[in-house]
């Protein structure tokens, strides 16, 4: 199982980088950021300086969208990163929540994000594609290579990360859940000829690690708030549609939402996740001690999760980060011995 961290652009700039270099020497592989240009800094600029400070880890957002930047503008930017560092960056894509909704925009159709990843993906591996009635490619990024993964909760959005995305990625940690989307991606792989066992699965989720569970789940409760965005999105989409299969766990604790400030948007303690119950907190997040962690970690791995990514939104970052890379990463990685 790989490790990586999401970060918040929060000035200073260079707070996120030194998190990202203490993350590479903790052990982790992938340096992720949200990506929301009102909300928070813009990260591509960032990923340059981290590129440049790291030696081994991997970039990119969790998760860009359609909406806000051009699709050629986006795909020059990973070619261009590429370039200079040697392919070390990921694109995670979503149809949109923080970025299009600060500006009054709505997330993007199903069909505009599977149109986008298709130019994102083709240009910035080095390939042509069809746009705006011309074919386009970078003369200059022939040997950039760059995977996209497909975020999702929906099952039309689910199924579009099986048949066209090189990963998935779901914002959550609780095994039911995951056990249910992992198997919705693959059969999606497995119908239009793809091998699903080919494709990464990454879970990301607030981690905290320490014995203080009242005051890791009030850190944490935020999380909930969050992805409760993205449900009350497929809950109005699909209402009580007796053939779509969602689970109750995913979707029964929004009963008590009533909105949504996104000036609050990932950050610890916000006003407007109360609607959000422990077991929720419990379910979607890893806390606890070290062994609890790791417990989960070995239950999610065990459905197919290949990647597990710490959302690090809390007051225990370096703690956590600490906590990963001297005992939950090594548990996670078997063990070796120099000789038998």
């Amino acid at each position: 199982m790989d490790f990586g961290v999401v970060l918040q652009t929060n000035p200073p700039a260079s707070r996120v980088v030194e998190l990202a270099v203490r993350a590479e020497n903790l052990g982790f592989d992938y340096v992720w950021t949200f990506d929301s240009h009102i909300l928070w800094e813009e990260p591509f600029v960032i990923y340059s300086q981290i590129l440049a400070a790291t030696r081994k880890v991997i970039v990119g957002p969790m998760v860009t969208n359609p909406a806000t930047r051009d699709w050629t503008v986006t795909a020059s930017l990973f070619a261009t990163l590429n370039e200079m560092y040697g392919n070390r960056t990921v694109c995670g894509i979503g149809r949109g929540d923080s970025a299009v909704r600060v500006t009054n925009g709505k997330p993007t159709t199903l069909a505009t994000l599977r149109e986008s990843i298709e130019v994102i993906r083709e240009l910035a591996n080095g390939r042509s594609v069809h746009y705006n009635g011309s074919t386009l490619s970078f003369p200059w990024g022939t040997k950039s290579s760059l995977e996209v993964w497909v975020a999702a909760y929906g099952p039309k959005a689910l199924a579009l990360a099986g048949e066209v995305g090189d990963g998935f990625i779901l914002q959550l940690a609780d095994p039911e859940i995951t056990s249910w989307m992992i198997a919705a991606v693959k059969e999606a792989a497995e119908k239009v000829g793809r091998d699903p066992d080919a494709l990464t699965f990454c879970i990301a989720a607030p981690a905290y690690v320490g014995d203080d569970i009242e005051h890791q789940r009030d850190q944490c409760r935020w999380f909930g708030g969050m992805v409760g965005n993205h449900v009350a999105d497929i809950v109005e989409r699909y209402g009580n549609d007796q053939a779509v299969k969602i689970p109750k766990a995913l979707t029964d604790y929004i009963a008590g939402r009533k909105g949504y400030d996104y000036n609050e948007h990932g950050r610890a303690g916000n006003t407007h996740a109360d609607f959000v119950p422990d077991n929720i907190v419990d379910r979607f997040c890893l806390l606890g001690p070290a062994e609890r962690h790791i417990e989960r970690l070995e239950q999610l791995r065990d459905l197919g999760v290949t990647q597990f990514s710490v959302y690090l939104q809390h007051d225990a970052k370096l703690e956590t980060l600490e906590a990963y890379g001297e005992t939950i990463i090594p548990a996670l990685s078997g063990p070796f011995v120099a000789k038998v």
